[in-house]
Protein backbone atom coordinates (compact mmCIF):
# COMPACT_ATOMS: atom_id res chain seq x y z
CA UNK A 1 0.00 0.00 0.00
CA UNK A 2 1.52 3.11 -1.10
CA UNK A 3 1.13 5.93 1.79
CA UNK A 4 3.14 9.04 0.50
CA UNK A 5 5.03 10.94 3.65
CA UNK A 6 4.98 14.22 2.28
CA UNK A 7 1.00 14.08 2.06
CA UNK A 8 -1.70 14.79 5.21
CA UNK A 9 -4.63 12.45 5.65
CA UNK A 10 -8.13 12.10 7.49
CA UNK A 11 -9.97 9.37 9.35
CA UNK A 12 -12.05 9.21 6.31
CA UNK A 13 -9.54 8.38 3.90
CA UNK A 14 -8.78 11.55 2.15
CA UNK A 15 -5.28 12.79 1.67
CA UNK A 16 -4.19 16.26 1.14
CA UNK A 17 -1.41 18.08 -0.36
CA UNK A 18 -0.90 21.89 1.13
CA UNK A 19 0.75 24.03 -0.94
CA UNK A 20 0.38 27.61 0.27
CA UNK A 21 -3.23 28.70 0.96
CA UNK A 22 -4.16 26.32 -1.87
CA UNK A 23 -4.38 22.57 -1.41
CA UNK A 24 -5.47 19.30 -3.69
CA UNK A 25 -7.49 16.56 -2.14
CA UNK A 26 -8.04 13.00 -3.37
CA UNK A 27 -8.68 9.66 -2.10
CA UNK A 28 -6.22 7.41 -0.34
CA UNK A 29 -4.58 4.23 -2.20
CA UNK A 30 -6.19 2.01 0.55
CA UNK A 31 -9.98 3.76 -0.26
CA UNK A 32 -9.49 3.25 -4.18
CA UNK A 33 -8.47 -0.04 -3.21
CA UNK A 34 -11.46 -1.13 -0.83
CA UNK A 35 -13.65 0.45 -3.11
CA UNK A 36 -12.99 -1.41 -5.81
CA UNK A 37 -13.13 0.10 -9.62
CA UNK A 38 -14.60 3.49 -10.08
CA UNK A 39 -16.89 4.15 -12.54
CA UNK A 40 -17.82 7.95 -11.37
CA UNK A 41 -16.80 11.12 -9.79
CA UNK A 42 -19.56 13.40 -8.86
CA UNK A 43 -18.06 16.83 -7.25
CA UNK A 44 -20.85 19.70 -7.69
CA UNK A 45 -19.13 22.39 -4.66
CA UNK A 46 -17.37 24.02 -7.64
CA UNK A 47 -17.19 27.86 -6.47
CA UNK A 48 -18.81 26.80 -2.71
CA UNK A 49 -17.64 27.11 0.35
CA UNK A 50 -17.47 23.90 2.09
CA UNK A 51 -16.72 23.18 5.61
CA UNK A 52 -14.00 20.29 7.52
CA UNK A 53 -15.10 17.11 7.68
CA UNK A 54 -18.65 18.06 5.36
CA UNK A 55 -19.19 16.22 1.69
CA UNK A 56 -17.36 18.03 -1.44
CA UNK A 57 -19.01 15.07 -3.38
CA UNK A 58 -19.46 11.40 -3.97
CA UNK A 59 -17.13 8.47 -5.72
CA UNK A 60 -19.02 5.67 -7.16
CA UNK A 61 -17.58 2.60 -7.68
CA UNK A 62 -18.94 -0.83 -9.08
CA UNK A 63 -20.19 -2.08 -5.71
CA UNK A 64 -20.99 1.21 -4.01
CA UNK A 65 -21.27 5.00 -3.28
CA UNK A 66 -19.16 6.29 -1.28
CA UNK A 67 -19.08 10.28 0.32
CA UNK A 68 -15.82 12.40 0.00
CA UNK A 69 -15.08 14.47 2.90
CA UNK A 70 -13.42 17.90 3.09
CA UNK A 71 -10.36 17.65 4.94
CA UNK A 72 -10.30 22.00 5.51
CA UNK A 73 -12.52 24.12 5.23
CA UNK A 74 -12.31 26.06 2.08
CA UNK A 75 -13.79 26.74 -1.76
CA UNK A 76 -13.36 24.16 -4.00
CA UNK A 77 -11.44 26.53 -6.90
CA UNK A 78 -10.95 23.25 -9.36
CA UNK A 79 -12.40 19.89 -10.20
CA UNK A 80 -9.71 17.34 -12.23
CA UNK A 81 -11.79 17.05 -15.27
CA UNK A 82 -9.58 14.50 -16.52
CA UNK A 83 -12.24 12.13 -14.32
CA UNK A 84 -15.17 13.14 -16.00
CA UNK A 85 -14.13 10.98 -18.50
CA UNK A 86 -11.46 8.64 -17.02
CA UNK A 87 -12.93 7.91 -13.20
CA UNK A 88 -10.28 5.31 -12.83
CA UNK A 89 -7.17 7.41 -12.72
CA UNK A 90 -8.39 7.21 -9.12
CA UNK A 91 -7.60 3.70 -9.14
CA UNK A 92 -4.26 3.95 -11.46
CA UNK A 93 -2.73 6.69 -9.87
CA UNK A 94 -4.92 8.25 -6.62
CA UNK A 95 -1.76 10.67 -5.64
CA UNK A 96 -1.43 11.99 -8.82
CA UNK A 97 -3.16 12.31 -11.90
CA UNK A 98 -6.57 10.53 -10.01
CA UNK A 99 -6.88 14.18 -7.58
CA UNK A 100 -9.88 15.08 -7.35
CA UNK A 101 -10.03 18.79 -6.01
CA UNK A 102 -7.92 21.74 -5.13
CA UNK A 103 -9.28 24.01 -2.61
CA UNK A 104 -8.38 27.59 -1.30
CA UNK A 105 -7.74 27.01 2.36
CA UNK A 106 -9.83 29.09 4.89
CA UNK A 107 -8.73 28.35 8.15
CA UNK A 108 -4.76 27.11 8.48
CA UNK A 109 -5.04 26.11 11.83
CA UNK A 110 -7.21 23.29 10.62
CA UNK A 111 -3.86 21.54 9.04
CA UNK A 112 -2.70 20.49 12.43
CA UNK A 113 -5.67 18.61 12.73
CA UNK A 114 -4.73 16.18 9.89
CA UNK A 115 -2.94 13.00 10.66
CA UNK A 116 0.72 12.46 9.37
CA UNK A 117 1.76 9.47 7.45
CA UNK A 118 2.32 7.44 10.87
CA UNK A 119 -0.79 8.39 12.52
CA UNK A 120 -2.84 7.19 8.92
CA UNK A 121 -0.87 3.97 8.75
CA UNK A 122 -1.94 2.87 12.36
CA UNK A 123 -5.52 3.97 11.01
CA UNK A 124 -5.45 1.71 8.14
CA UNK A 125 -3.37 -0.99 9.85
CA UNK A 126 -0.39 -0.75 7.88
Amino acid sequence: MNIPAELKYTKDHEWIKIEGDVATVGITDFAQGELGDIVYVDVDTLDEEVDKDEVFGTVEAVKTVSDLFMPLTGEVVELNEKLEDDPELVNKDPYGEGWMIKIAIKDASEIEGLLDVEAYKEVVGA
